[in-house]
């Protein structure tokens, strides 16, 4: 007697798409302690990240991009007021700590505010490190962006950010089941387009393929509930 072929089942609306396999009921849930990051881990993680990010920001500077987030928001209110930009920055990124301090707690909020910090130092040695780049605008708008993006990601995952717009993109995701990388898109957008009564549009286009670029890297890599390890 000739045996017919089994059959694949389908995923349900994706025809040819074979569907996962089912996880039995007496499967053993997931060690929540085996998933958390370990305090090396953590610490590898905060540096890796600050350092790609520091790297994204230098190649921004040379292109001459105007960024998005608390740091364009800074830049912007420095051509109205007479203080250092350090100064505005951290005026504009407080009510953000603050909103982290009260809605992810303690740890969150030292992890940011350490990593607004290595970001800082970082940032002061790649002009060194890397003298005399001069690479095409929209190269280094681009490739900026890019490892802007993927620093985040890194500091996210290891339960930290750079503050500022961050927070507010966490918060929406975590309580909304909104994608953060959506959130903070929509926000810099927002940015940009006010940087346009400072900057020319040349530089106003390019710092908008920009956040474009950054906020796909987190809301293609940073869905809720796809990763477990925290």
């Amino acid at each position: 007697m000739t045996l017919a072929p089994a059959r694949a089942v389908e995923t349900p609306g994706r025809p040819g798409v074979p569907a996962a396999p089912a996880v039995p009921a007496d499967a053993p849930a997931a060690d929540p302690d085996a998933l958390r990051h370990s305090r090396v881990e953590d610490v590898a993680g905060l540096l890796t990240g600050t350092f790609v990010v520091s790297l994204g920001v230098h190649l921004l500077d040379i292109g001459g991009a105007v960024t998005g987030g608390t740091a364009g928001l800074g830049l912007l209110l420095r051509h109205a007021v007479d203080l250092p930009f350090g100064v505005l920055f951290l005026a504009v990124n407080a009510p953000f700590l603050v909103l982290a301090l009260v809605r992810k707690g303690w740890q969150f909020t030292l992890r940011s505010l350490l990593s607004v910090g290595l970001v800082s130092a970082f940032s002061a040695l790649q002009p060194h490190a890397l003298p005399g780049l001069d690479p095409d605008p929209l190269y280094a708008v681009v490739v900026g962006n890019l490892l802007v993006g993927i620093g985040l990601l890194v500091l996210v995952r290891h339960r930290a950010s750079l503050g500022g717009y961050t927070v507010v993109a966490l918060l929406a995701q975590e309580r909304r089941g909104w994608r953060a990388g959506y959130v903070q898109m929509g926000l810099d957008l927002v940015t940009v387009l006010f940087a346009a009564t400072v900057a020319d549009w040349r530089t106003v286009g390019l710092s908008l393929i920009g956040a474009v670029v950054v906020n796909l890297v987190l809301a293609l890599n940073h869905r809720p509930g796809r990763y477990l390890g925290v």
